[in-house]
């Protein structure tokens, strides 16, 4: 049996402006959107080879990301997680994803610091 990877790689606080949302003003308008992202893998090829091709390159994981932010519309932010999540397995080294997408706006009758969605997504 394979062990579980409990390697990681975080990104944390990926910013974009987006229109997602049920409400006309959401997606005429628009806010800002954030996205923090886990992928489990197994960080010991890189480790030994230290060469970026050995491991996922969190640049171009964090630009996808911001890409799905601002991307197509979409109404609900659980969408928005599964599309993001989807985008980070597509690398076959990637054996789970943790993704929390953050709409500090979000228009609801009392005041609050923030509304987030978190998924788990494995790719196994």
């Amino acid at each position: 049996m394979e062990p579980q990877a409990t390697d990681r790689i975080t990104l944390t606080g990926i910013r974009a402006f987006g229109h997602h949302g049920v409400l006309p003003h959401e997606r005429t308008h628009g806010q800002q959107f954030s996205a923090d992202v886990t992928l489990f893998l197994d960080l010991a090829p890189v480790g030994a080879s230290d060469r970026l091709a050995d491991t996922v390159d969190y640049g171009a994981v964090a630009a996808a990301v911001a890409e799905e932010l601002t991307g197509p519309a979409l109404d609900t932010i659980e969408a928005l997680a599964h599309r993001i999540a989807d985008r980070c397995t597509t690398d076959e080294r990637v054996r789970a994803v943790e993704v929390t997408v953050h709409k500090p706006m979000a228009p609801v009758p009392v005041v609050l610091a923030d509304v987030s969605v978190t998924i788990i997504r494995s790719n196994r």
